[in-house]
């Protein structure tokens, strides 16, 4: 899902900015995001003032959006809303009213506050200093239980009272959400925001615990405004039509979400499944619109071979462990001869990954296959400029070709070595592994697709979750060792 898309439908385009464009009368639309983040990122080689700065000064400089007026005049607003002399209710309907204001407003303005979110509502220093001494001096006597709950209450910013104000009125988490889906671009660049961007994701990791998430089924008799929202939101394989969809809603498969009850009818997180008979090799089969659907009842594999998450807002919050748990569960009191669980999967940093170590993995190959691979390109020793020459038609190449056993030992490479901070390097890896699956087997051309060839040459991974071996899996990975079949290990250097 693309900014602009979301953009498009969110809840702040219900509203235009009635602000006009200079010399003219009609109404100021919001720009793209593209084009508006541009706008509203701080300018090369200008210093941008914090808000501390620009609440004591007079006049707005050059790129600020508010004058000084007008930014104290928010600031007294969003203050407004944690007064501790009002309830929550009011405090609710206020942070309503400033939320009307948000909607209004360019992105700029919109950036603006939150930098006063972000920056003027921080726990006071001087209390966390004397609640840190405190307990320090506590440890290790009996006062040091209450010592503890005294620090953490005055590490507590008000930002995360104003964040509850926001959620009281109907649509108040729907709001933050997408704000600070709007606001993720911007945080690599101004790291200003970063207090705000954690305190939300704290908050929605409250908010959106699984045990609050209802898993619903999604079938072809499901509201039509929900099935546009899977083509919306779908995120690995584009449905291209309603009878795309329609197959993957067939007798033979299955689709799960998870909803929030402040958001209904939006899936925050969906999985497609595949009932089979063994476990798929390519996406292809899986995709064609036009073939019969299987006989559930002769099922022994489901296979994941869709899982997309919705909210860019809700970034850094897992649903995706406790999904699968729960549609394994679904799908056994089902089907109980199910006896396979396993992904059909992309491999999105593969082929990045290998244009910059495509002369390392060579070096690795034992000096029969490297000339093996040096016959097969035409140059001996083959350079990585040569091996990138001969995957330009990588569909092409031969069973038997030792560029395609090359790759495919690079693939293995890749997802049964390569590390990243302690984690595996691919971010699909990371979750699946993350999750106790393990690397099964690795699939030729499994996803012809253009966008498949740009991601991985066509290669897809199939991820395998054995549920008595998950937690042994788990334990595996945090020794930084990643779990692998026997088949996938015959390829490791």
């Amino acid at each position: 899902m693309n900014t602009p898309n979301w953009i498009s439908r969110s809840l702040f385009q219900r509203k235009v900015s009635a602000e006009p464009a200079q010399g003219q009368g009609s109404e100021k639309k919001t720009p793209s995001a593209p084009a508006a983040i541009a706008e509203a990122a701080p300018k090369k080689g200008v210093n941008a003032r914090s808000t501390h700065e620009r609440l004591q000064a007079q006049l707005r400089q050059r790129d600020e959006a508010l004058s000084p007026r007008l930014l104290r005049r928010a600031l007294d607003d969003l203050r407004a809303i944690i007064d501790e002399r009002v309830s929550e209710v009011e405090g609710g309907r206020r942070a309503q009213t400033l939320a009307g204001w948000y909607i209004d407003a360019n992105l700029e303005r919109r950036r603006d506050l939150w930098l006063l979110m972000s920056e003027q509502f921080v726990a006071d220093p001087a209390q966390v200093k004397k609640a840190q001494a405190q307990f320090a001096k506590a440890v290790g006597t009996a006062d040091e239980a209450l010592a503890e709950v005294e620090y953490r209450r005055a590490t507590v910013s008000p930002r995360r009272r104003l964040l509850q104000r926001f959620s009281v009125f109907p649509d108040g988490i729907r709001f933050l959400v997408e704000m600070r889906a709007e606001m993720t671009p911007f945080l690599k660049g101004d790291k200003r925001l970063q207090a705000l961007d954690v305190e939300m994701e704290y908050m929605f990791s409250t908010w959106f615990d699984v045990g609050f998430l209802d898993l619903r089924r999604i079938t072809w008799d499901s509201p039509a405004s929900l099935i546009e929202k899977l083509i919306q939101y779908e995120a690995v394989h584009d449905i291209k039509s309603w009878a795309d969809m329609k197959n993957r809603l067939d007798s033979d498969r299955r689709c799960y979400g998870f909803f929030h009850p402040r958001l209904p009818g939006v899936p925050l997180i969906f999985v497609e499944v595949a009932l089979v008979e063994k476990i798929a090799a390519s996406i292809t089969p899986l995709l064609d619109e036009s073939a019969d659907a299987a006989d559930p009842g002769r099922a022994n594999t489901a296979i994941f071979y869709s899982i997309s998450n919705t909210q860019v807002g809700l970034r850094g919050v897992s649903f995706g462990d406790s999904l699968i748990k729960r549609v394994v569960e679904t799908l056994k009191a089902e089907f109980p001869h199910l006896k396979t669980f396993a992904t059909l999967s992309p491999i999105p940093g593969f082929r990045s990954w290998f244009s910059r170590n495509c002369a390392a993995v060579l070096a690795l190959l034992p000096p029969k296959e490297l000339a093996e691979v040096g016959r097969a390109v035409g140059f001996e020793p083959p350079t990585p400029e040569h091996v990138s020459g001969a995957l330009d038609k990588v569909l092409d190449l031969p069973e038997a070709s030792a560029v395609r056993k090359f790759l495919l030992r690079a693939a293995a490479q890749y997802l049964g070595r390569e590390m990243t901070g302690g984690r595996p390097t691919d971010p699909v890896a990371r979750f699946h592994l993350g999750n106790g699956a393990r690397v099964e087997q690795l699939n030729w051309a499994a996803d012809p697709s253009n966008k498949g060839i740009k991601q991985s040459y066509g290669v897809m991974v199939n991820y395998l979750y054995d549920l008595k071996k998950l937690d042994r899996h788990r334990a595996l990975l945090w020794q930084g060792k990643v779990a692998v079949s026997s088949e996938v290990t015959a390829l490791l250097p």
